[in-house]
């Protein structure tokens, strides 16, 4: 990537790293820059990248006093109490306008008695730019911005922050499952909210009528919870699928209050049943199929048993949420104990060489046992898991099934993903099992080094290509391992390590191994001959610094 700025105009050019693809940016209306690839076979551009991969995440994309919700069609709603300042243009879907206030606000005549009042909206992402103002508790902070008659909202978490008059952008409502937002409070004139005027004997009933109803409901619930506990929470001998309503995992992750994780296909929380089992519940986002279409695809995932795949416990299905319920996995993730654990705790080589002949395993199941071949799409150190014995299991297997065409609009979005994306995602050709061995090979390579393939600036210090030169002139492969370690290793398995790592990067699919054949050369049951450095990584070495590395970066980094 090169920047050309002058005082004429501002602008960069790139330089295709992939011979036999096109990409262009666009910034469209939408606010978004994308990036589109047409390749071989294509058809038409195909959408490879978006910044920002959330529409709600457009600067003002809503306009002012407007919600933002990914979960609703049209994504853009007025908050209660105001409608669209251009009812036309909102209609025809350009919502940057904003919506103003139906009644105007008493703010003048609160001497008076009319006094404005708020409309909580629970779980929301703050809008931008909030002022901070001084105050104690939530009431000193709703009176503070009552008695300013430009304060439109306020908010109180750990301070008062407050928004004036226009300056609502960016509001947006969060999932209910998640409940990591928080509550903010919208200025409306009085006669927004009416009030109830009730006799004080009626009152009293109605209060004591409801707090005897709440009593015995809540007996009822508790008994039938017990008398139904054993049976629906017992881990079944059958290993079949138990279904789970949203109310049941709402308990059992306690309103979804401890997040293990997120990437592109949704949230993770960890979750304890009634019998004590812990899970770890996914609720999946973005999911377009059927209810019907879904169950099918889980029931087929389901089905799939191995020791290095993480065990698929059940599924919940009601309206438009979907959750996937798995077995936990205590040790977390392979990316946590790689890049963000201490030197007392460094991975040793044994576990780190018994994770990755795990991991093979595991695939070369999903490619080759399974009565249809899974290909996995998106092998990452993240998704690759450990029990409390440090045994891997793949996870996520079948989510690429399940989300179908929207899956490569999943793969470039999340975090990371890019970094271990096959040359074949971007030139177009089809993908195979043979896309999940580059992946594995990356992350061979993370494993090996202890640290992100891209973690330097410079071509040089790219370590898949310094492993690839190293193997290829039959180098010290010492010096590629991990220093926490120390030269703890046994380097006959860091050696076939090495060379299995650089056969499973190279360009052409044809050239790589099965993950069975990946099984065999690690367990030693096979040898295999030394590698060349795959082309893709010489063309990188020999081509410019700045357009190589902004490849690197783009297509094998784990940081996007």
């Amino acid at each position: 990537m090169t920047r050309i700025s002058n005082d004429k105009e501002d602008y960069f050019t790139y330089d295709s790293a992939v011979p036999s693809a096109f990409t262009r940016f666009v910034v469209e209306s939408s606010g978004q820059l994308k990036q589109y690839v047409w390749g071989r076979n294509f058809t038409s551009w195909t959408l490879f990248w978006t910044r920002p991969t959330q529409q709600c995440q457009v600067y003002a994309f809503c306009g002012v006093a407007s919600i933002c919700n990914l979960q609703d069609e049209p994504l853009c709603v007025c908050i209660d109490g105001f409608g669209p300042k251009h009812q036309r243009d909102w209609d025809l879907g350009d919502h940057s306008g904003g919506c103003v206030r139906k009644t105007p606000l008493n703010c003048t005549n609160n001497a008076v008695g009319e006094v404005d009042k708020f409309r909580t909206l629970p779980n929301m992402q703050y809008p931008s730019n909030p002022e901070s103002w001084p105050s104690g508790n939530l009431q000193e902070c709703e009176s503070l911005c009552l008695a300013n008659c430009s304060c439109d909202a306020f908010a109180y978490d750990n301070g008062c922050l407050i928004w004036r008059r226009d300056h609502m952008f960016n509001l947006q409502q969060l999932l209910e499952a998640e409940r990591v937002g928080k509550d903010i409070h919208v200025r409306v004139a009085s006669s927004e909210i009416p009030s109830i005027e009730v006799g004080s004997g009626f009152l009293t009933l109605s209060a004591a009528g409801l707090l005897l109803l709440v009593i015995l409901w809540r007996r009822s619930n508790n008994a039938s919870a017990a008398a139904a506990a054993d049976d629906k929470y017992e881990p079944r001998d059958d290993n079949s699928l138990s279904f789970f309503n949203y109310k049941e995992l709402k308990t059992a992750t306690k309103n979804f209050s401890e997040k293990l994780g997120e990437g592109g296909f949704g949230a993770v929380y960890k979750g304890t049943l009634l019998n004590s089992t812990l899970i770890a519940v996914k609720q999946l986002k973005s999911l377009q199929q059927s209810e019907k279409q879904f169950m099918a695809e889980v029931k087929t995932i389901g089905t799939i048993q191995h020791i290095n795949l993480v065990r698929l416990r059940g599924f919940s299905v009601e309206s438009s949420k979907r959750f996937l319920v798995y077995e936990y996995m205590p040790n977390g993730s392979l990316e946590s104990l790689l890049f963000h654990q201490t030197t007392a705790t460094t991975l040793s080589w044994r576990f780190r060489y018994q994770i990755a002949a795990g991991s093979a395993r595991g695939l070369a199941y999903l490619h080759e046992d399974c009565r249809d071949c899974i290909i996995h799409c998106d092998i990452k150190p993240d998704n690759i898991l450990l029990d409390s014995e440090y045994n891997p299991k793949v996870a996520d297997l079948g989510l690429a099934k399940i989300f179908g065409r929207e899956f490569s609009r999943v793969l470039t979005t999340m975090r990371g993903t890019r970094g271990y994306l096959a040359p074949e995602w971007i030139s177009g050709e089809a993908i195979t099992p043979k896309a999940d061995v580059f992946s594995y090979g990356m992350l061979l390579c993370e494993i090996i080094s202890g640290r992100r393939n891209t973690d330097s600036s410079e071509v040089d210090s790219y370590f898949p290509f310094e492993l690839a030169s190293a193997v290829s002139r039959g180098g010290d492969v010492a010096s590629l391992l991990d220093d926490k370690l120390e030269g703890n290793a046994d380097m006959e398995e860091v050696g076939r390590a090495c060379r299995v790592a650089c056969w499973c990067i190279q360009d052409n699919e044809k050239d790589r191994p099965t993950m069975r054949q990946v099984v065999q050369i690690l367990d030693g049951v096979c040898e295999v001959n030394t590698p060349a450095v795959p082309r893709f990584l010489e063309r990188y070495a020999e081509g410019s610094s700045a357009a190589t590395m902004n490849y690197l970066q783009g297509m094998s980094s784990s940081k996007e």
